[in-house]
């Protein structure tokens, strides 16, 4: 360790001046600095430089120089705080206009003596019509005449305002944003909603769930809508919240149809014989009838299509196997031959009935002779 200190000390001894010992032995500026143990000069604040013999600028200083930490003197021709104000500027630039006369003043600031008919910081702008009506405009409209050249001035509106003087007020509703028949009221450019039940958001286009208060009482299933609700019914109970047990009715009337939704349609009708109720001694028994719609689906209707089509095939077919069969036991040439002819086929028919009689008659002896 001892070695390694020695060849650090030795190499910032010939890179950075050094001091030669303690008090005033030492190269660095003492009131500015001092000598720490390797003999390096550490600078006070607002001090630079190998020695620390060079003070610090004010953060900012453009044409200046210090003495002391912290400061900014300005140079010939220079003046203000950070010493950046051209004191040559009215000889150098002449920053004024339409004959106005600059004036430096001690801040290094200058000013503008404007000539009659003129005003602005640089005697820019004619005295115009803004400046003789004092800006007519309204609801902080901006008066424009071209520096007051122009014959007549014109305003220029904030967003939400229009007309000649920004006098009238945007009707920010006209697009009418609000959805769901929700109200629309108009603002300073801006617009607002007031929703209806069942919706929220700027634009009143968020429905709220209606089902989360779980409003359907007795096992009913509850669909959420827009702007409400609607309660599936189990089928014992019914009501818009399904709280009412259709037990409760009135005996002697019968329940003919239910809608599933938390209300049903009941068509009442006075028992009586051949009806949906009957008695069972004294008695009477009540008769719920549920009537339901349905049909074939299309799937269902191609399937019976074919089968009827099959079948039909099927028929046709045995028939003229069997006419086929009866035609060749006459000896004659198959039967769809000869239907061209409509005289020959029913020649064709009586002589094949009359040989199928004379066929069973022997028939008939051989039994009897049995």
């Amino acid at each position: 360790m001892s070695a390694l200190r020695a060849a650090a000390v030795l190499l910032l001894s010939l890179i950075v001046p050094t001091c030669t010992g303690e008090g005033g032995n030492c190269s660095c500026d003492i009131s500015n600095s001092r000598c720490d143990e390797f003999g390096v000069c550490r600078c006070d604040p607002g001090w630079d430089g190998e020695r620390c013999d060079r003070c610090a600028l004010t953060p900012g200083c453009v044409h200046g120089s210090c003495e002391q930490p912290w400061q900014c003197t300005c140079a010939s021709g220079w003046a203000g705080r950070f010493c950046d104000k051209d004191l040559s500027i009215c000889s150098r630039q002449q920053p004024c206009h339409n004959g106005a006369t600059c004036v430096m003043e001690d801040s290094g600031d200058f000013s503008c003596l404007c000539p009659e008919g003129f005003h602005g910081p640089t005697c820019q702008r004619r005295t115009g019509p803004c400046y003789l009506n004092r800006s007519p405009c309204k609801n902080g409209g901006q008066c424009e005449d071209g520096d007051g050249f122009a014959a007549e001035l014109t305003c220029r509106c904030l967003a939400g305002f229009t007309g000649r003087r920004c006098e009238t007020d945007v009707d920010d509703c006209t697009m009418k944003p609000c959805a769901n028949g929700a109200t629309c009221l108009d603002g300073v450019n801006r617009f607002s909603c007031v929703c209806p039940a069942g919706f929220s958001g700027r634009f009143c286009t968020v429905n709220l769930d209606d089902c989360a208060s779980r409003p359907c009482l007795n096992g009913g299933r509850c669909l959420d809508r827009a702007g409400g609700f609607r309660c599936v019914c189990r089928p014992s109970f019914t009501g818009a919240a399904c709280e009412t047990p259709l037990r409760g009715r009135e005996p002697g009337w019968t329940t003919l149809g239910w809608d599933g939704g938390g209300t049903s349609e009941r068509s009442a009708a006075p028992t009586s014989s051949g009806g949906n109720s009957s008695r069972h001694g004294d008695r009477l028994l009540k008769v719920t009838v549920s009537e339901r719609r349905g049909g074939l689906s299309e799937p269902q209707l191609i399937v019976l299509l074919v089968l009827a089509a099959v079948t039909l095939g099927a028929v046709v077919l045995t028939a003229a196997l069997v006419l086929q069969g009866h035609c060749r036991n006459c000896g004659h040439a198959p039967c769809w031959t000869s239907l061209t002819s409509s005289r020959r086929s029913r020649q064709r028919a009586q002589e094949c009935h009359i040989s199928f009689l004379n066929a069973a008659e022997p028939e008939k002896k051989k039994l009897n002779v049995v």
